[in-house]
């Protein structure tokens, strides 16, 4: 069977390259990729790649371009698109969105639409201070029905000790748990 997966990228563009090798290897495995990117993907060149080259990495592997709008994601849930909505990675702050309910952006819309009809979304964090500012956002999403989280840890202890990194291999795994409704285990190593 044949899965659905809309996969949303955020800025922590240090991670995209991780993150876009995890999508190739599901597009090669079966899974039906739907691309969303927020606004900082889609607009802005960094010291890891231009936006446009990001685009048409996500294009050619997932054999469509992302959604960027938010007129784009609103159908998601009404139109019930996708069994699984991935996002990774997931910044300090599209996860204080998230938290406090804002939808005003792509991926936070797009997980607003899916959360709508009760389907799963699956957070991969990606943030500096996740065991700093972005720890109640954390645990506010841990306790809400239909929020799972990829496995993380601490990328660099010792010169950024309250950062966190979620291990993007295994978002396939988390992503299919998430559709039996399971929690994959352990959240935190």
């Amino acid at each position: 069977m044949s899965l659905t997966a809309g996969f949303a990228l955020c800025g922590s563009f240090c991670t995209i390259d991780r993150v876009l090798g995890v999508m190739e290897r599901m597009a090669k495995d079966g899974w039906n990729l739907i691309p969303i990117v927020s606004e900082q993907v889609s607009a802005q060149d960094t010291r890891f790649g231009t936006a446009q080259d990001t685009l048409d990495q996500i294009t050619h592997i997932c054999g469509r371009k992302p959604m960027c709008t938010l007129q784009e994601v609103e159908p998601i849930g009404p139109k019930a698109m996708m069994d699984v909505l991935i996002i990774a990675p997931c910044t300090g702050t599209t996860l204080a969105r998230l938290a406090n309910g804002l939808s005003d952006t792509p991926v936070t819309l797009a997980a607003k639409s899916q959360l709508r009809v009760e389907r799963p979304v699956v957070v991969a964090v990606s943030s500096n201070d996740a065991l700093a500012g972005s720890a109640p956002n954390i645990a506010a999403l841990l306790n809400r029905k239909n929020y799972y989280f990829v496995s993380m840890r601490q990328d660099a202890p010792h010169t950024k000790p309250r950062s966190l990194v979620a291990v993007m291999e295994n978002i396939p795994e988390t992503a299919k748990a998430a559709v039996e409704g399971k929690q994959a285990q352990p959240i935190f190593l």
